[in-house]
């Protein structure tokens, strides 16, 4: 046997501290692993495997990784691409932002990891070396096993004594001992891997395998060597080695790979266990000014509102000033509040763009629950708009612009802002947008990990949100760009686009009998094709909005012939609600006429 290995300690190779989480956030993930290889008949081995067990936050955030590769024989360079593809991907993976869902971050490293080798294939001075391997890992993140699978390497899933094959070939068999593969890392410049997610249970035991076994034994067997394995105490490593030695005994004249993870616990944290997390760092006391908290004396409430406080204030020790946020007493006991109160903090340390206010760390660590932030100089986004009679559509232009590069640095993290507004929107001195408060925002990878506190589903603010918010969905970009539609035709008109009604509907029929008034309504000055632009984006339907910011405002800077038609538009597409309830009216009328003719 080449290389065996079993393991349920913490990944040595992650120093504490890096890559930190909320703790609260902080679960219970157990498992154990193992894995064995063989060169069996064969003069080498080309098969590779590896296990990745971190533990703390990076297990909570990116999860435990199993990978297995078979470099391609008839490739002379198979060997090292299925060694690259290993160490790779348990190296790059872990490297991705941990704002990313599991799914995202996979995908990036495969789409890279996949150029390089065809890259290595075609094109170089080692084109005559083929650098094609099959790949199938498991990443293990909260409730969820994540699947990626390209080749003929294979993941079955042992739950009681049902064993489960859960990836298929992607090979053509020719034979009953020669097939060939139709896909694989290295193969083809475009990369396309199979995907799935799988729920995990307790005792749950995942079997990754290469041909070597696969071919010569069936699943039925591998079942029973696993079973015989765990029920007699072996370690998981000789469990590996036996399947693998089992289909040596059958005639097997391939490589022979086996990894092992069992699921041993799988759960969230405790409620009283995560409200102990939360409340590590007690409430700040009412704060004025002249009053002094870990250091920085209060200089002036900036802002205050029910659910939170904002002071300017100054460091007594180095005189640097700080714009300090504070949660409001009212929610002291509100769990899923102060979840959303840390993890603004922690989402602002992820996002760096000059349009968006930066979280900072203090000198020192906080003895009570708040966070620090940059100073910015300079006025609100509504209070700059309400000091101006009339705004020039350029400069507005200008604004959005720079408000949809700071959402993008969220997009580019897997967030989704989901409270953008006048209120949250800072115009410095020189005039250039600035996003704050980041309490509502939306994180992909946060929001695969389970908790045992109940979240509030609609964030945001009704006048600015998207529809699909108000009942707990998220359409990633499109869900910002509805709310960065509404501002900037407020900016120009002084107005919401479908009134205030907008703030009273909740369900998706009460935004059906919404309809968007035209913005050259309120103001003539603004061009029909802008008015177009406007109009698209805070489409009550997300399908129909923008797909990227970067669309909506190239089309507020350049004519769209699409909308210069305006009005001259089919009634049918200027306002489909409106046509097709006409339409159903008029059909019932004919309907009730005709069977008052037949009855008479």
């Amino acid at each position: 046997m080449d290389r065996s290995s079993s393991s349920k300690s913490r990944d040595a190779s992650i120093p504490p501290g890096v890559g930190s989480s909320p703790v609260h956030l902080e679960g219970h993930l157990d498992l154990t692993a193992g894995q064995a290889t063989d060169r069996g008949l064969r003069a080498a081995n080309e098969d590779c495997m590896g296990l990745r067990i971190p533990e703390g936050p990076t297990r909570t955030l990116k999860g435990v990784a199993a990978v297995i590769a078979d470099g391609v024989s008839s490739a002379e360079a198979g060997r090292e691409a299925a060694e690259v593809c290993v160490q790779s991907f348990l190296s790059d993976y872990y490297g991705t932002p941990d704002s990313w869902t599991v799914k995202h971050s996979a995908q990036v490293v495969l789409t890279a990891l996949n150029r390089w080798l065809y890259a290595k294939s075609h094109g170089t001075h080692e084109a005559h070396r083929g650098y094609v391997s099959t790949f199938s890992a498991v990443v293990f993140k909260s409730r969820t096993a994540h699947l990626f699978h390209v080749g003929d390497t294979r993941i079955h899933r042992l739950r009681g004594d049902r064993i489960e094959l859960l990836t298929r070939d992607h090979s053509t068999r020719i034979s009953d001992r020669d097939c060939y593969l139709a896909r694989a890392m290295g193969m083809d410049a475009h990369l396309e891997v199979d995907y799935q997610e799988i729920e995990i249970l307790p005792g749950d035991c995942f079997i990754s395998t290469t041909d070597g076994i696969h071919d010569w034994i069936g699943t039925e067997e591998i079942a029973e060597t696993v079973q015989e394995g765990l029920a007699s105490g072996q370690p998981f490593e000789e469990i590996c080695a036996a399947v693998a030695g089992r289909a040596k005994r059958a005639g097997s004249d391939d490589n022979l790979t086996c990894q092992l993870v069992r699921i041993d616990a799988v759960e969230p944290a405790e409620t009283d266990e995560l409200v102990r997390a939360l409340t590590r760092l007690p409430f700040p006391p009412p704060l004025t000014v002249g009053d002094r908290i870990d250091g920085y004396r209060i200089e002036r409430e900036l802002h205050a509102s029910p659910r939170s406080q904002i002071h300017l204030v100054v460091d007594e020790e180095t005189a640097q000033r700080f714009v300090m946020k504070t949660p409001s007493v009212n929610f002291e006991d509100d769990p899923a509040y102060i979840e959303r109160f840390v993890m603004e903090s922690w989402i602002g340390r992820r996002i760096d763009h000059p349009a968006v206010v930066r979280i900072v760390d203090g000198p020192r660590p906080p003895r009570f629950l708040y966070h620090l932030m940059e100073e910015v100089e300079g006025e609100t986004l509504g209070e700059w708009r309400a000091a101006r009679e009339t705004v020039e559509i350029r400069d507005v232009v200008e604004l959005v612009e720079q408000i949809a590069g700071g959402l993008r640095a969220f997009e580019r993290m897997e967030m989704v802002h989901q409270d953008l507004k006048p209120d949250n929107v800072l115009v410095d001195r020189e005039g250039r947008a600035r996003i704050l408060d980041f309490g509502s925002c939306w994180v992909a990878g946060i929001h695969e990990i389970a908790v045992s506190i109940e979240r509030d589903v609609a964030l945001g603010t009704a006048s600015y949100s998207a529809p699909e918010t108000r009942w707990g969905e998220t359409a990633g970009v499109r869900s910002d760009l509805f709310s960065l539609g509404t501002l900037a035709y407020e900016l120009l008109t002084g107005q919401l686009p479908y009134g205030e009604a907008i703030e009273s509907c909740r369900a998706p029929k009460d935004f059906e009998r919404l309809e968007y008034v035209p913005s050259h309504h309120w103001n003539p000055m603004i061009p029909i094709w802008i008015d177009g632009a406007l109009r698209k984006a805070v489409s009550l339907r997300a399908g129909r909005r923008y797909e990227t910011f970067s669309e909506f405002i190239y089309d507020l800077k350049n004519p769209n012939p699409r909308f210069l038609r305006g009005e001259n538009r089919p009634w049918i597409e200027r306002n489909p609600t409106r046509f097709w309830r006409i339409v159903a009216a008029v059909l019932l009328v004919l309907e009730l006429g005709t069977l008052w003719l037949w009855l008479g």
